[in-house]
């Protein structure tokens, strides 16, 4: 399906939203994350100066915002939210530690650890596949 018969109007609403809907949730929900760690990350640094890095950082929340949406219409609102956020979290303190040169502490770790470990349980114990 070629972008250009979706955006230009040759398929419906209903037919674009069943493709949208068809993929695994648990991916896009993956994937809205990761654009979350790129906006949250690139937001220090938007302003008029940097109008093309400015424009990244909103299609990444623009892109971030839409899969979660996507992934709620089959996974626990509950679930899908606190897994997005927690790649978030995660995604964001890791960038920050490796590009930004923020502290690296056994303490920041751990929590680092704890959060990704109750991603891992909310996947495990959602009940949604």
């Amino acid at each position: 399906m070629s972008p250009r018969l979706v955006w230009g109007g040759l398929i419906g609403h209903a037919a674009l939203m069943s493709w949208l809907l068809s993929f695994n949730p648990w991916v896009v929900l993956v994937v809205a994350g990761l654009f979350e760690v790129m906006w949250a990350s690139g937001i220090k640094y938007v302003g008029v100066q940097r109008p093309l890095l400015s424009l990244g950082v909103a299609a990444a929340l623009i892109a971030s915002m839409v899969g979660l949406w996507i992934a709620t219409q089959k996974l626990p609102v509950g679930t899908a939210y606190a897994v997005w956020t927690g790649i978030g979290a995660v995604g964001a303190a890791t960038v920050g530690i490796m590009v930004y040169g923020e502290p690296a502490t056994a303490v920041r770790a751990v929590c680092i650890l704890l959060i990704v470990a109750g991603i891992v349980g909310l996947k495990l114990f959602s009940g949604a596949h």
